[in-house]
């Protein structure tokens, strides 16, 4: 049976205090990072990642030739002997350290990618995982180890897979707790609504997801590219940054760079669903339509109230960034936009401003519309 990202964030800190390993098993790509970091924040513990696909044999402690004359045994009947000591990654030097600097704090020691690992790599791991210990050093108390990989055909649920995998060590397998992932919709919705300064993932991806949750990670696949949760990760990345060009820049963009994560099909229902969902005002609308009062209705505000939140939301924070808001029309435009929003929108773009050279310049204005927008903004920050 699989758990979700919310049941592993129970079940792996269980089995970590119990002093066993837990070994993460799931396709590539679900989020198996992305939950032993929120295991860390948890646990309140450092952590630490080692990528074993990308180590070689010796990596951990590389022997090195001795340093000082005390380092050579001279011998009856052997000769000279030289004792060779161990230069240790700087990995396990930080560890090591972070345990003597802090003694009560949970170290993780993340080994993603375990079985992609060669054999030798994975044999070298052998007594960090069984005997918690790498030569002569012994791991401190606090450091506990989290296995992650890839399923292979002679896993129990997974015997069509394909990855290209060393098979685990029978004594690997016998000594850690096999715990299998699943993709959860709600639980990645969940953590992707969270996050500071901004959601970890965008609000359009959310919306998106919500809409077609087939498409997280669809079990039918035909592309050499198709949607995981890391792939929205990096989308959603990148959506951020597109909405910050031009429209016709982002427009030209948006499709090459979204299918290059997606493949093409998804990548385009999903260029589809965000011009559907993109605002349709434009600061340039707002600002050069005939002038009018905080209390006037205006066909702005007509197409304003026809947005859903998002969108408003969107519309007001892209108008913030061109400036000249002390101009009386354009600041009473967006005092009455403004009262529009949602309480929850209004907090959010008023969160946005809180370092924002904008409030300065509207305290300092002396235009009657000015201070109306800049009271404004402090009730919603002190509501």
């Amino acid at each position: 049976m699989a758990l979700s990202f919310q049941q592993l964030l129970v079940a792996i800190p269980l089995v970590l205090k119990g002093g066993n390993v837990p070994s993460i098993v799931g396709e590539a790509g679900i989020g198996k990072s992305a939950l032993v970091t929120a295991v860390a924040e948890k646990m309140k513990a450092k952590l630490m990642t080692t990528v074993v696909s990308l180590s070689e044999k010796g990596d951990l402690a590389i022997p090195v030739p001795p340093l000082t004359e005390t380092s050579f045994l001279d011998t009856k009947n052997y000769g000279r002997l030289a004792d060779v000591q161990f230069g240790y990654t700087h990995t396990l030097i930080q560890i090591i350290q972070a345990a003597e600097q802090q003694p009560n704090q949970p170290i993780i020691w993340f080994l993603d990618e375990f079985n992609r690992g060669s054999q030798a790599v994975q044999s070298e791991l052998m007594n960090l995982v069984l005997q918690r210990r790498i030569h002569d050093i012994v791991l401190p108390r606090q450091v506990h180890i989290v296995l992650a990989e890839n399923p292979d055909d002679d896993m129990a649920g997974f015997e069509k897979t394909d990855y290209a995998v060393e098979r685990g060590d029978a004594a690997i397998k016998d000594r850690t707790t096999r715990l299998v992932m699943a993709v959860s919709v709600s639980d990645w919705l969940s953590w992707a609504s969270s996050g500071a300064p901004r959601a970890h993932i965008h609000p359009l991806v959310q919306k998106f997801i919500t809409q077609y949750a087939e498409l997280l990670y669809p079990t039918t696949r035909h592309e050499d590219l198709n949607p995981t949760p890391r792939a929205w990760h990096r989308v959603s990345d990148n959506l951020y940054e597109l909405v910050q060009l031009p429209k016709e820049q982002a427009d030209v963009l948006m499709f090459d760079i979204f299918s290059g994560d997606l493949g093409a099909n998804v990548a385009r229902q999903f260029v589809q669903f965000i011009v559907q969902q993109l605002p349709t005002l434009t600061a340039q609308d707002i600002f050069e339509s005939k002038p009018y009062g905080p209390k006037v209705p205006h066909v702005i505000d007509e197409k304003f109230k026809n947005m859903d939140e998002l969108q408003k939301l969107t519309v007001m924070k892209s108008v913030l960034l061109t400036g000249q808001l002390t101009i009386e029309n354009n600041a009473a435009r967006l005092s009455r936009l403004l009262q529009l929003m949602s309480p929850d929108s209004q907090y959010a773009l008023v969160k946005q401003l809180t370092d924002s050279p904008v409030l300065d310049q509207l305290f300092a204005s002396d235009g009657h519309y000015a201070n109306v927008l800049y009271q404004q903004i402090m009730d919603v920050a002190t509501r």
